[in-house]
């Protein structure tokens, strides 16, 4: 991958997660290992924010949110975004971005173990990081709403296996595809999933906790039966030999003490997915 930014978007008060907060230095050190610059880091808020209308940290996801379009809108024509989480909520403007670029000819595959479909009324949480890809997609609450958003019917869930009763029905009644652990070992379902769209680019957003529990437990919202490392490189490897990148995320590291085992996962995922030239 060339011609390519790299934001560090260390938010962590949209996640639900007890140990969030861990979401900062893991995404200052994910940031770290991506080999190709420019690299930005956004300016973030540290502490907790008000609630409104069902969302934790409300006023403090706006501002972050703003604060990220504002170095969006820094980005060279032409570059490639690489947003690195924080929470997953951080990629509401990359994808708002892309949008704004690719337009219809655009597709979302969200790698995560979870929909984030819910909404302010449907949250068991009122983590905003549980609603963003709905958000996305023309429901979001005030505030946290793209300025452009996705049909639902461009939207390609991969490896997600947690949905609340709520996102099952909006799955089915939105026309959202849907393609399961089982599926991705094999790279036509995924494939045939895009094509469906009709979509010439795709944007990657990958939830770090796609990835089984075993093999990469350092995430807020572990859930078992996940993916392995190379799965999810090949999964993505398919999608950019035959679609243009728009953009790609990697969220949800919680760094914690277990650093070795943790680094040895995501040198491999860096160098899959860009090469390694940092230390």
């Amino acid at each position: 991958m060339s011609g390519q930014v790299v934001l560090e978007v260390g938010q962590w008060q949209g996640s639900g997660a007890a140990t969030a907060v861990r979401l900062r230095s893991g995404a200052a050190r994910l940031a770290e290992l991506i080999p190709e610059g420019p690299w930005c880091t956004v300016v973030l808020d540290s502490g907790v924010g008000n609630s409104r209308d069902g969302v934790q940290n409300a006023d403090v996801l706006e501002r972050h949110l703003q604060a990220v379009r504002e170095a969006l809108a820094k980005v060279p024509p032409g570059a490639r975004t690489v947003t690195i989480g924080g929470d997953c909520a951080v990629d509401l403007a990359p994808v708002e971005a892309a949008l704004s670029t690719f337009g219809d000819r655009l597709a979302l595959v969200w790698f995560d173990a979870h929909a984030d479909l819910n909404s302010p009324q449907s949250s068991p949480s009122g983590a905003f990081h549980g609603m963003v890809l709905r958000a996305l997609i023309g429901d979001g609450p005030e505030g946290l709403r793209p300025l452009r958003s996705l049909q639902a019917d461009r939207v390609v869930l991969a490896g997600t296996r947690s949905l609340d009763p709520g996102e099952k029905d909006l799955v089915e009644s939105r026309s959202i595809r849907h393609i399961s652990v089982e599926q991705l070992a094999e790279p036509g379902p995924l494939l045939a999933s895009v094509r469906a769209t009709g979509a010439e680019a795709v944007y990657v957003h990958i939830d770090l906790d796609v990835l089984d529990p075993q093999v990469f437990p350092a995430v807020g919202t572990p859930e078992p039966g996940g993916l392995g490392v190379e799965e999810l490189l090949g999964a993505v490897r398919t999608l950019t030999e035959e679609f243009t990148l728009a953009g790609i995320a990697l969220t949800e590291y919680e760094r914690t003490e277990d650093t070795d085992q943790e680094e040895a996962v995501l040198r491999q995922i860096v160098d899959g997915l860009f090469g390694s030239d940092r230390t």
